[in-house]
């Protein structure tokens, strides 16, 4: 046996005691963690720049932003379908990353470059850019795993996977942290830009689908097609992705709320930008570093153990109780708390639940209506919680009072993730049958 051999086989050892990693699985899911450590990393350098500039923009300015970025996604998505429909998935994922890496570069060259005067246009252009960035990158990355790895493979290796993304997420905001102040923005964009392309070079490098029917996609080099249209009709159709984006706007109403109430705070107790920068990426460090702990210990076990409709109801029940906490004593000790464990717990319990959701649904929708879902459907709560925010703000409401409404809608949601996880079950017991008729986007269409 070669030192080589060697190493693999204690590496082997130490994975097996975090995540049961088959036969045959090791590179791949290596691989998976790879890349989605660089794509984090890349983005949360981005993440605490745009909510520095989110504040500096102002709370009342908000939900223009948003609304902003509603319609970029919505503008968007029938351009993305038809990549979709048109160039095999191995070669549209480095074109879409490709592209907002140039964005990237061109913003660093416009702040660097632009007058002071010109600042204003660039950093609400950057917000918006930012936050559908995000959204569509982590999409496609998830739409990529969905596509490679069988809906019981998710179960077990989707908690490790995300581990890649926490540890690369902390690596980001680590690197806003300690850099924001020596470096400035412009650099940092490109040192992001950088990272990006990185992430690109790991998915090129990710061994073929486990998936069947995926597998012999890739060897034709075929596209996935489909109707330009599929990303709403195929939704509209299903029950299940209906529900899906029902989870998934409960959600985002919360998220935006938290984020409202955390602006008015930064703004009133940060008065210069890089600061304000840090200050937002420490918080971000230690989110993540919550949620890598869990990530290593709980999520892979709760997923494989008591199904994904317990792992997607964790974040619900934890809403119902730190809203109505946050109702009855809304102290600042107990906002940041229930800040940093929800976002902690959407991390390593929601959302790989959430994209475990996606495996047992046909190839055109894992990317077309996931993304859909993930992105104008995230933004339409966006909407939904910003307007909402606004408008309860202008008529008196208190945190106390908006703390009591978002307790009730949470309870909803937790009906709703407890119906998806029974109806995933489902799903994914046909999806094993040998009596499942072959798999196509209209079969799937009607059985979801």
């Amino acid at each position: 046996m070669t030192v080589l051999d060697v190493r693999k086989r204690t590496l082997t050892d130490r994975l097996a005691r975090l995540v049961t990693i088959e036969p045959g699985e090791m590179r791949a899911t290596l691989l998976a963690f790879t890349f989605f450590f660089f794509l984090l990393a890349s983005y949360f350098i981005l993440r605490s720049i745009r909510d520095a500039l989110g504040v500096q923009a102002g709370v009342t300015n908000l939900p223009w932003l948003f609304t902003g970025t509603l319609l970029s996604t919505l503008t968007l998505q029938p351009l993305f379908s038809q990549l979709v429909a048109r160039v095999p998935v191995r070669r549209f994922i480095p074109m879409v990353y490709r592209f907002f890496g140039a964005c990237l570069v061109l913003f660093a060259s416009a702040l660097a470059f632009l007058p002071t005067s010109d600042e204003r246009w660039i950093t609400n252009i950057f917000f918006v850019w930012t936050s559908v960035f995000n959204l569509f990158v982590v999409s496609v990355f998830w739409s990529f795993m969905s596509d490679t790895f069988r809906s019981e493979q998710g179960k077990r290796l989707y908690g490790f996977i995300s581990v890649g993304g926490t540890i690369g997420a902390m690596a980001g905001s680590a690197i806003t942290a300690l850099l924001a102040k020596q470096i400035g923005t412009t650099v940092l964009l490109v040192v992001s830009a950088v990272l990006l392309e990185v992430s690109v070079q790991c998915m090129r490098r990710v061994p073929a689908s486990f998936r069947a029917d995926t597998r012999e996609r890739e060897e034709a080099q075929r596209p996935i097609g489909g109707s330009n249209l599929s990303w709403i009709t195929h939704v509209l159709k299903s029950p299940y992705l209906m529900a899906i984006c029902l989870f998934m706007l409960m959600f985002t109403i919360g998220t935006t709320v938290l984020y409202f109430q955390q602006a008015e705070i930064v703004k009133a107790a940060f008065s210069d930008r890089n600061a304000r920068t840090a200050f937002l990426a420490r918080i971000d460090f230690t989110v993540q570093t919550l949620t890598v702990l869990a990530q290593l210990v709980l999520t892979g076990r709760i997923i494989k153990w008591l199904g994904v409709g317990v792992t997607l109801a964790i974040l619900p029940v934890m809403s119902i109780i730190g809203f109505t906490a946050l109702g009855v004593m809304p102290t600042l000790g107990l906002f940041v708390a229930f800040s940093v464990l929800r976002r902690a717990g959407n991390y390593a319990f929601a959302s790989p639940g959430r994209e475990v959701l996606f495996t047992v649904v046909s190839p055109e929708d894992k990317y077309k209506a996931k993304n859909f879902i993930d992105t104008f459907i995230y933004r339409s709560g966006d909407q939904i919680g910003a307007w909402s925010y606004a408008g309860m703000a202008s008529l008196g409401f208190a945190v106390t009072s908006i703390s009591l409404v978002a307790a009730p809608m949470s309870a909803i949601w937790l009906f709703v993730a407890l119906w998806l996880g029974r109806r995933h079950a489902r799903l994914q017991a046909a999806e094993v049958s040998e009596t499942v008729a072959p798999v196509t986007s209209s079969a799937f269409t009607t059985a979801y």
